[in-house]
């Protein structure tokens, strides 16, 4: 009778062992493509970043469109383990904190 043995290993990945090779060249992919992108489960923090994306666009005049990410093995693919995160032209940006206005507009004109 074995009352302490070692226990089996069993491995998991970052998003709950959703995770298959397709969604993963799936998620890396998406990175790849061109634009602003908000990560986030649809939190009232991810709606603001949103929203202050928005207003610093529309201010700039610039004509992007902006894509709110909920899929979490796709916010994994990026590396974020925080959210908000903004993401521009497949690059994270900033994580984890809700911009401002002025700070997004900084980050669009670089």
């Amino acid at each position: 009778m074995k009352l302490f043995g070692k226990k089996k290993e069993t491995k998991t990945c970052c998003c709950g062992g959703n995770c298959t090779s397709e969604t993963m060249e799936n998620a890396e992919s998406k990175k790849q493509e061109k634009g602003i992108k908000i990560l986030g489960s649809g939190c009232i923090k991810c709606m603001e970043l949103e929203k202050t994306a928005r207003t610093a666009i529309s201010e700039l005049q610039l004509d992007y469109e902006i894509d709110h990410v909920t899929d979490f093995v796709e916010i994994a693919g990026y590396g974020v383990m925080s959210t908000p995160a903004l993401v521009i032209d497949g690059e994270v940006i900033s994580y984890g904190k809700v911009l401002k206005v002025e700070e997004v507009k900084e980050l669009l004109m670089k």
